[in-house]
């Protein structure tokens, strides 16, 4: 039976919980939630309590930022694969980004909400700083890694039943994040500054603690307008929560607004669903919607022995222990081996004018590298070092050896050139007689070398024209119709011809240079009159 640890580690907050998958049911054998000031001692004490040391660790990306896409399903898989990689260099570019210090993966899901762009793909970009991504590692590195992905990505893994729905997923933790999921797809996700953080932040004075801040927002009890002349003992804290709540609902309706989805949805989740009603209060303020907390759909909610609320106030932990256990190559996923040397080579490729480098210098300890029982990453390179030095020091006594005796071998090999060179000089006399004859007959081969290529050429010109006119006639896609040819100078073509869409005649252009019909093809822009785009199709035969 596969399973998994999850955590989800906020700012000061861990939360944990460790997934089994029996057939097709998933269990909660352990969970909870943390305040560390150690966040290496607390990961350890969570594996140690739940006795995870030979199962696999999910853990969330931090810091992570989005960028959106589309791109023509037509291309090939492996032209899509460098217009995809392209596409990202292109954004980092003109977004003044080092593309050497970030780590990208990318989700690519089908375009179903609009029939007449079925033809494309929407391509989700994840990229954070090769910085955190190495941090995450580390802290999983005496373990076994499963699986480091955004929480955004995870959360609808929860609700198996909402495939067909426009929905939203309002992720409550110390900043709130925003998935916007159509049809079972994952379309967008917003990031909100507003969320537990100032709210625990304003509690946290008073109580002089943040656990007894999450104790308190536990008790607290928002109302509805219409129970709000009713008092509840423990409400003190009221009007902080009520703030922060109102400002997270706030940034939500402005995702709703610029969302091009009719949302139908909202699902509550993460650390804010502790307050009692959140639920009823967002409902309120979001009369259209169904409004609700989000339960993990294998949970039954009519059994009194499971403590629902308790499960999901673990949401975030558990997304990542499903999604773990139920690993697929298209998920977005930070953990691939290659990246745990990414901290040096970050290092080898930063701009270091824009402070990169140094970052990079600053996070490493070496005082306190030196003082650590070395792990097992750390005693792999330690070998590959020893074994380094042994090459360097044999590839020495090689060549030392090597040059000793080439040196013998130059002396020899100078008497052989000398004799060489005395018979060559006696070839040249003799050579000097041949050119003579040699000339005025390659004047004779080249008059007659010239009026064949003469001959040749004609007969070629005169057939490239109905060969092309001919892959044309069998390669031209439907709609596409061509007003002009004409062969300007020499190779060079220039084809006129139009359709209703671009893509159509940018397609045309596609398929004369992926068949090898013209080299170097390009074209124009276009001109659009009456709803009839017209263009130039530039090329050069390739005979």
């Amino acid at each position: 039976m596969p399973s998994c640890l999850g955590l989800y580690v906020d700012k000061r907050i861990i939360k944990y919980a460790k997934v089994s998958k029996d057939k097709k049911n998933f269990k909660v054998e352990a969970y909870g939630v943390k305040f560390y000031e150690n966040l290496e001692e607390t990961i350890e004490q969570i594996i140690k309590e739940t006795y995870s040391f030979q199962i696999p660790i999910c853990i969330n990306i931090s810091d992570e930022k989005y960028k959106y896409s589309t791109l023509l399903n037509l291309l090939k898989p492996k032209d899509l694969e460098k217009a995809i990689d392209t596409e990202f260099e292109y954004y980092c570019s003109t977004s003044s980004k080092n593309k050497n210090t970030l780590e990208y993966r990318r989700l690519i899901n089908a375009n179903t909400l609009n029939n007449e762009d079925r033809d494309k793909l929407n391509v989700i970009y994840v990229y954070a700083n090769k910085i955190s991504v190495v941090e995450r590692i580390q802290l999983l590195d005496s373990y076994k890694i499963g699986l480091i992905s955004p929480i955004a990505l995870t959360i609808p893994n929860l609700n198996q039943f909402a495939t067909g729905e426009n929905s939203i997923y309002v992720n409550i933790e110390d900043k709130t994040e925003i998935t916007t999921v159509a049809q079972g797809k994952i379309q967008k996700i917003d990031k909100i500054d507003k969320g537990m953080d100032s709210i625990l932040k304003a509690i946290e004075v008073r109580e002089n603690s943040l656990s007894r801040a999450y104790e308190a927002c536990k008790n607290t009890t928002v109302y509805t307008k219409a129970g709000q002349n009713l008092k509840i003992d423990g409400n003190e804290y009221l009007e902080e929560i009520i703030v922060g709540l109102s400002d997270i609902i706030e940034e939500v309706k402005k995702v709703i607004d610029k969302s091009e989805i009719q949302i139908d949805n909202i699902y509550l989740t993460g650390t804010g669903i502790v307050i009692n009603n959140v639920d009823l209060f967002f409902q309120e303020n979001f009369m259209d919607k169904k409004t609700e907390i989000l339960i993990p759909y294998f949970t039954e909610k009519t059994n009194t022995k499971i403590n629902v609320k308790d499960y999901a106030e673990v949401n975030s932990a558990i997304s990542l222990a499903m999604q773990g256990i139920e690993l697929k190559p298209e998920d977005v996923n930070f953990s691939n081996k290659g990246t745990t040397m990414s901290n040096l080579k970050t290092l080898l490729t930063a701009d270091v004018g824009k402070g990169t480098g140094k970052k990079i210098l600053e996070s490493i300890d070496l005082k306190a590298s030196f003082k650590k029982e070395l792990d097992g990453v750390e005693k792999g390179m330690l070998r590959l070092a020893y074994i380094l030095v042994f090459i360097i020091l044999f590839y020495v006594g090689v060549l030392y050896f090597l040059t000793t005796n080439m040196k013998g071998k130059i002396n020899e090999t100078q008497a052989v050139i000398n004799d060489t060179n005395r018979k060559i000089a006696e070839v040249i006399s003799y050579k000097s007689l041949i050119d003579a004859r040699n000339t005025e007959y390659q004047g004779i081969i080249d008059q007659i070398e010239q009026n064949s290529n003469n001959a040749s050429e004609s007969y070629s010109s005169k057939m490239q024209i109905p060969i092309l006119l001919n892959k044309i006639m069998n390669t031209i896609p439907l709609g596409v119709q061509l007003t002009a040819i004409e062969n300007t100078t020499g190779k060079s073509i220039v084809i006129q011809a139009r359709a209703e869409k671009y893509d159509q005649l940018a397609y045309f252009k596609t398929v004369l240079a992926e068949e090898g019909i013209l080299t170097n093809v390009v074209i124009s822009k276009g001109e659009n009159v009456n709803g009839i785009i017209t263009t130039t199709i530039r090329g050069e035969l390739p005979y």
